[in-house]
């Protein structure tokens, strides 16, 4: 038996413009995404067998795991058969925008290949399990474009400190898009790619989000904070002091940046007081650099993986 205890990391959108609508029903998009320490940890325990035979538990129950699909997918793509039983302990908050399942997913792709000891292209089974699935291979900071599963690296940005506010109201990503009213044509693409260009610019020469923040955007905050208008007044707040804060993905979750890890305690603290913030978490974490998300899996398949080995995804001491 074989078995992995892995960190399974969110993500944050700090920018995102949605484009026209596409002939195959998704969105044309422009985002960057970001690695955040928030994380679900996911305990693989895998062994031979002649039946394939998936199982998995936890602290909640998830119609249609894409943990089980990611796994059926790597099994099926290297030809094997295997038992395999996996224990979910779920933080990252669901329905928020920060990606908890396509990162779980994307985990699965990374580890179990290593501990099958085969290797396994995972870009196009990633890219068929959801949109966000092929960034998690990589983490970090990086543009996504098409319907979000072209990924290019950025430059690593500063690793601050961040509050997420998780609100706990769930936004269904079909009706938001839907409620943007996109159509095959949209006229105001090229003020969106150029104002998205300017962020991403910005970005790259401060190589702080906090800085950049002022040229992002996100265009579902317009028609959700209709939807939900709790969440207006949360970021109305954030930014009456002088914090910069963004919702992310198609929500409900908004983050806040911060320059130290004591200024993010000490608004933790005030937000805890106030009343517009009573029913929702205030988890605290940090962005993480695609150096660090990188070293943290290393360190997380070190059992399995030859520690001089610099190729990327980490490659199985056990492979043939």
């Amino acid at each position: 038996m074989r078995s992995a205890k892995l960190k399974s990391l969110a993500k944050i959108n700090l920018d995102l413009r949605v484009l026209n609508k596409r002939e195959d029903g998704f969105h044309e998009l422009r985002t960057v995404f970001q690695t955040i320490s928030l994380a679900d940890t996911i305990a693989i325990e895998y062994e031979k067998s002649k039946r394939t035979r998936l199982g998995i538990e936890g602290n909640i129950q998830i119609p249609d795991n894409l943990i089980l699909r990611a796994a059926q997918a790597v099994l099926d793509e290297a030809r094997v058969t295997a038992k395999i039983n996996f224990r979910l302990d779920k933080k990252i908050p669901m329905g928020g925008g920060l990606g908890g399942g396509s990162s779980n997913a994307a985990a699965i792709l990374i580890a179990l290949p290593v501990l099958l000891g085969r290797q396994v292209e995972v870009q196009e089974i990633a890219a068929k399990l959801g949109s966000d699935v092929p960034f998690f291979l990589d983490g970090g900071t990086a543009v996504a474009l098409g319907r979000g599963t072209e990924s290019y690296p950025l430059a690593d940005v500063k690793e601050q400190p961040i509050l997420v506010v998780a609100s706990g109201l769930h936004v269904a990503t079909g009706p938001a898009y839907a409620a943007l009213d996109r159509g095959l044509t949209f006229t105001g693409s090229s003020n969106k790619i150029n104002g998205f260009q300017g962020f991403v610019r910005a970005l790259g020469e401060s190589r702080r989000a906090d800085l950049a923040c002022a040229l992002s955007e996100n265009d579902f905050e317009a028609v959700v904070f209709r939807q939900f208008p709790k969440l207006k007044q949360i970021r109305a707040k954030l930014s009456q002091a002088d914090l910069s804060a963004r919702m992310t993905g198609s929500g409900s979750a908004i983050f806040v940046l911060f320059e130290s890890e004591k200024a993010r305690e000490r608004a933790r603290k005030e937000f805890g007081k106030d009343r517009l913030f009573r029913g929702c978490e205030l988890l605290p974490a940090s962005l993480v650099s695609r150096r660090g998300y990188q070293r943290l899996w290393r360190r997380q398949l070190r059992k399995h993986i030859d520690p001089d080995e610099k190729l990327w995804p980490p490659q199985s001491r056990y492979a043939r």
